[in-house]
């Protein structure tokens, strides 16, 4: 396994990380982030963490996959909540990006047969679309609410709720 690997201070491990994963890191910090500039440093800064934290990870926790994309979200969105970073969209690219369609269409693109996509499957379509709103697009529940006309407290309770759902479905 390439984390224990890198825990153990193999150079090569990270190296093969990047070349499996670094491609598919860069696409899903581009699609957060919105600028290229951002996401190449996302996914440097995700994989700097990587490094310095594989002795962290617990396969007992979940997938190694899974803990390395949570490292480059959080990654992503510390660089947008960051106060001197300036992300601007054109109005027109505003327009295009329709949330519900960008939600689905990940949705979409899920493995017909994969055990997330049933678990998804399984789940109301607001609670869904909250859930990979916040994943995928990584929004608050503030921002999700006031895209999808909830109030907060009900968004907060779609994800928490639907988050629960998930962990029990797929254990």
């Amino acid at each position: 396994m390439l984390l224990r690997s890198c825990a153990d201070g193999d150079r090569t491990a990270l190296k093969q990380l990047l070349e499996a994963e670094g491609g598919r890191m860069l696409g899903v910090a581009r699609r957060m982030l919105k600028r290229d500039d951002l996401a190449q440093d996302a996914v440097q800064e995700a994989l700097v963490l990587i490094w310095r934290r594989a002795h962290q990870y617990d396969s007992g926790r979940g997938s190694a996959k899974g803990w390395i994309y949570t490292i480059l979200r959080n990654r992503c969105l510390t660089l947008l909540r960051s106060e001197d970073r300036d992300i601007s969209t054109s109005p027109e690219r505003m327009d295009a990006l329709q949330d519900a369609e960008v939600v689905d269409e990940a949705f979409d693109r899920l493995a017909g047969r994969s055990d997330l996509r049933r678990c998804l499957e399984g789940l109301d379509l607001q609670t869904r679309r909250a859930i990979l709103s916040s994943y995928i697009l990584g929004h608050s529940h503030g921002e999700i609410a006031g895209r999808m006309e909830a109030p907060l407290g009900s968004v907060k309770s779609w994800v928490r709720r639907g988050l629960m759902k998930l962990r029990e479905c797929l254990s």
